[in-house]
């Protein structure tokens, strides 16, 4: 009886603290709006952009992921402007279709109010187009918690997801991992007419705070295959952050993680902020 009764113990010390690690919701909810924003240091009017998509945001805290991706012409920088561009972001956005800057897609749903026949709108069609998708039920719940060693600069991310019902695409679902920074100076085109409060001080007139700036996907150009399209699944992903990016630097305390899934590379499903932690070393603040 005495070994019957410890075997039993044995087993709920051993099962429990894996229930107890789940921090993704397993009750059904609706999408959260993943933005990604095509802009670029030269593009007079994407700082109206800017401020369109952080009103979206801040109208729905904890539903709304913004990407700001620099690619295309008004991203390229002249001689002594920083490089905001990564090797992701051409691709991203040629998919998208657009036809003119600002541009972004939600959740890379192709609306009515197409740009160019694609997934790209204008600024104006933003608001419109989340709308719809936080109305919308999603059949998977994705949640991430993240922490950064100072030391080694090693970042790792912790993903959950939880199916409430099935999916409705034939293609699989794929998991992206995106790294993003906020207050990078940089210069900006229209920032004194369109989003002044963004121009802080600095050597370039006017410098601005870009914020959400996609540096770099852990999870590679499109994702990866989520492989049980069912339940619950988790995947931990550890990326040692370099220096700098196209000279420009990592501020490890100004990094944030995003994540989402999309059915194959197109349609975006629901996304999530990841929470942020750090292991910091005595001696540094």
């Amino acid at each position: 009886m005495k070994n019957i009764l410890l075997l039993v113990i044995s087993y709920i010390t051993i099962s429990y603290p894996i229930l107890a690690q789940t921090f993704v919701s397993m009750n059904p909810e609706n999408k959260n709006v993943v933005l990604e924003e095509f802009t670029g240091i030269h593009c007079g009017f994407c700082p109206d952009g800017h401020v369109v998509a952080q009103g979206i945001y801040d109208q729905n805290p904890g539903d709304v992921v913004l990407i700001n991706i620099h690619t295309g012409g008004y991203a390229t920088p002249s001689a002594g402007e920083p490089d905001f561009r990564t090797s992701f972001g051409d691709n991203i956005a040629n998919q998208s279709n657009l036809s003119g800057y600002p541009a972004g897609t939600v959740n890379r749903h192709l609306f009515s109010m197409s740009q160019n026949g694609g997934t790209a709108m204008s600024r104006g069609d933003w608001q419109s187009a989340s709308s719809q998708i936080l109305n919308q039920t999603s059949y998977i719940n994705v949640a991430a918690q993240s922490t950064i060693d100072i030391s080694s600069r090693v970042l790792t991310v912790v993903v959950e997801t939880y199916y409430t019902g099935a999916s409705t695409s034939s293609t699989p679902n794929s998991l992206n991992v995106a790294l993003l920074q906020n207050n990078v100076a940089g210069p900006q085109s229209g920032a004194a007419n369109w989003n002044p409060g963004g121009i802080i001080s600095g050597p370039w007139n006017p410098t601005y705070n870009h914020q959400h700036m996609l540096r770099h996907l852990l999870t590679g150009q499109w994702g990866e295959n989520i492989p049980v399209p069912s339940g619950f699944w988790t995947n931990t992903y550890t990326y040692t952050i370099p220096s700098d990016l196209n000279g420009v630097a990592y501020d490890l305390f100004n990094l944030e993680v995003a994540v989402f899934v999309a059915e194959g590379q197109q349609e975006v499903v629901t996304g999530n902020m990841s929470s942020m932690n750090y292991i910091v070393p005595n001696g540094v603040n």
